[in-house]
Parts: structure tokens; sequence; C-alpha cells
């Protein structure tokens, strides 16, 4: 790559240090703001200082927001540096620990010189895959804070009321929640009507509401409290109902980015060749797409893929010594949609089923199994994505049948 200037940034929350390199060698330190105007006004210094040619900037990764706005200007070509590659870097030079902003970001620019052809520059993608990768990033986040609120919600009950969790669905029913918000203890559940009860059920449109709800009652008359102690179950039951009116939004939200990320899904070029692969569903076909992205000279071969996502593993030798593990470093989204895909295609996939009761009566466990599965996989969507090509089951298995596959014998058997 040809360049005029490199800069490295070592990011702050309320200014940043950078280091500035021209090609001649010339250095210079600097201190910028971290406001948006700030910002703007020094990458006009620094165009002024170098008017022509590209300028690339290394930043660690995970600052989106200054990688955003550097984005809009095309002279820049970012660089975004994986935060232990920068560490393992310092470390190697300062054995004492030694750390400051303005060294980090001297450090940064040093590293990106040395090693910029063999870093990968960051290129932002189209609009409406950034978009839905934004969606459904946001989506699982909230999903994650809704369990583990559940959790939180089911171990406060088992402290103090555990036969709501039998009766009314477990920790995610809608129905508990609504039961919690009227009735929080045994003992105000105990004085409400049978009528009352078949309300609720049906407002949360149960099936069978007469008779579950007076078999429920016939329970709740039955049902010895856990404890009747009324400091514990008084201070329970409030942050039970408190939990119940914080978990009711992230419901209404996460049904929200559902509708979104629908309609965005529903136009983009690529919703046909993800939508065609067994169990992606309308969850995982989005996440998938987002993955690879648009740009089909992003990735070379199924290997980077492998690789970059952490589903590869890891061999390490050392004399003639070596073994295997599982990946340490890599995104955690990407990872997480490949293996969550791969888990949902056993029922809807033969083949996948296959492999992975494979890997199961070799001895692996079960991540390490659905692992193993989506590394094939990540090997068929690759080719897919680089074809552009639908998923056809009966094609894959008449390919496994041809390649002599053991897989192939073991769905025969």
């Amino acid at each position: 790559m040809d360049w005029t200037a490199c800069v490295g940034i070592d990011w702050g929350d309320r200014e940043h240090a950078c280091q500035v390199r021209g090609r001649d060698g010339a250095r210079h330190d600097d201190r910028i703001g971290s406001t948006p105007e700030a910002l703007h006004e020094w990458v006009r210094r620094l165009r002024a200082r170098f008017p022509t040619g590209t300028i690339v900037v290394a930043v660690e990764h995970g600052r989106w927001s200054l990688l955003y706005l550097l984005a809009a200007y095309e002279f820049f070509v970012l660089v975004p540096i994986n935060p232990r590659a920068s560490k393992a870097y310092r470390d190697s030079l300062r054995l004492s620990g030694a750390s400051s902003d303005p060294a980090d970001a001297a450090l940064i620019c040093e590293f990106v010189i040395k090693h910029l052809s063999e870093l990968r520059a960051w290129q932002p993608g189209d609009v409406i895959t950034r978009k839905l990768r934004l969606l459904v990033e946001h989506r699982r986040t909230l999903v994650d804070q809704r369990t583990a609120l559940t959790h939180t919600l089911a171990d406060t009950l088992k402290q103090y009321f555990p036969q709501a969790l039998q009766w009314f669905g477990g920790e995610k029913s809608p129905l508990l929640r609504a039961i919690l918000r009227r009735w929080p203890t045994l003992e105000l559940l105990r004085a409400a009507s049978v009528e009352e009860l078949e309300q609720v059920m049906r407002s949360q449109q149960c099936r069978k509401v007469a008779v579950r709800a007076k078999a429920t009652m016939e329970k709740v008359h039955a049902a010895i409290a856990l404890t009747t102690d009324q400091a514990i179950v008084e201070g329970q039951a409030m942050y039970a109902q408190a939990l119940v009116e914080v978990i009711e939004p992230l419901d209404e939200q996460v049904a929200r980015h559902d509708q979104v990320i629908a309609a965005e899904w529903a136009a983009h070029p690529e919703h046909q060749l993800f939508d065609s692969l067994p169990g992606a569903g309308k969850v995982l076909a989005p996440r998938l797409a987002v993955a690879f992205g648009r740009d089909k000279t992003r990735y070379q071969s199924a290997d980077e893929m492998q690789c970059y996502s952490g589903i590869a593993p890891v061999v390490e030798q050392s004399g003639p010594h070596w073994w295997t593990h599982a990946r340490w470093g890599y995104p955690k989204f990407v990872h997480q949609t490949f293996h969550e895909f791969a888990q949902a295609s056993i029922p809807h996939s033969a083949w996948a089923k296959a492999v992975y009761d494979q890997h199961r009566a070799s001895g692996c466990g079960h991540h390490a199994a659905i692992r193993a599965l989506a590394f094939r996989w990540i090997r068929i969507l690759f080719r897919l994505w680089k074809h552009d090509e639908a998923y056809d089951e009966q094609r894959h298995l008449e390919s496994l049948k041809k390649h002599q596959s053991p897989i192939a014998a073991r769905l025969a058997a």
C-alpha cells in the first residue's frame, strides 16, 4: 500500500493521544479532543499537512465512534488493532509494563508501519448491512439482559414463593409475570377467586382457562409456604414485582427490534440465500448475512472466516509435542452466530445431525461437537456466499455420497 502518513491513536474518554509519522520518518505527537468538532478540526489540519495521498490511521478495535467519524473521509485507510496485539507488542518492548497514552500511540503507529501488509483495513460496508449489523447485535444485547433478569426473578421466587415457577410456566412465562403483578405472594394468591385467575389467564391467551384455573387454585390452597417470615416475604415480593416491571419493557423492545429487522431483511439482496439454510430462521439468517457482509473480496477462503470467527481450533507445537485447543481471541458475536446456527441446523439437516452424533460418539463434548459442525458449515456457507447460490440439502447429500464421505455411510446405515 502506498501511503504518505501513518497515524497511531490511543483512545481516551476526554482526549486522544496520537502520533503522526510521515513517509520521510518525521514524527509529530499530538492530543485531540474527543468532541466531534475537535476531531473534524484535527482532520482538517492533518490534511493540510499532507494534502495528497493516503493516510493510514490505526486505532484499537472497538472504538466505533472514532472509526465512524473517520470513515467519512475517503483519504483515510482505517486499520483497527486488536487490543491484545497492541498490548503484546508493548509488553515485548517494555518488560517493566510501563505505559502512557503518548507512548502507546507511538507504539500503535510503529506496529502498523511494520506490519501493514499483514493487517486488514476496515471497510464499513453498505448501508443496509451496517444497519442490520447494529440491529441484530443490539437485539442480542437486549435478549441477554432479559435472560439475566429472568434468571434473577427465578432465584428471587425460589427464596419465598417457588411454587409460582411450577404453576405458571417457568421464569420466561408472560403468565408468571402477569400473576406476580397482581399476586406476588402465596398468601395474596390464596385470597384471589377462580374467576379473577381466569381473567388473567385469558389476558395471556392461555388454553382451557376454566379447567386450568380451577386446578391451579386447588394447588394454591393445598400448598405450604416456604417461609412465613413477613420480612423475607414482603421484601422479596417487592423485588420480584420490580423485576417484572423491568422485564416487560425489554420484551417490547425485543419485539420492536424483530419487526424492524424483518423489514430490513426483506430488502436485503442476499436474504434468499441465507433464508434457505436449515434452521436459520428469522433470527439467525440476518446474523449470518451480517457476519459475511456484501464485499465478496473480504475473505479469500473459508479458512479465513473459520479462523476469524474463532470456530477453527489452534494447533500449538513445541519439539515433538503438539496439542490442539479452542481459540481464545475472536469476535464474540460472530462466534456465537455460527455456533448457534450449527446447533439450530441439527433438527433440520440429516447430515448435520450425523456430524454432531459422530463427534459425540467419538468422545467430544456438546460444544466441541457443535464447533466441529460449525467448521463444516462455514465451508459450505463460504461457497454459497461467493457464488450467490441458495442452499440445497439434497445436492449436498449427493456430494457427500460422491466423495464417499463417512457421513454419507453413517446416513446410509
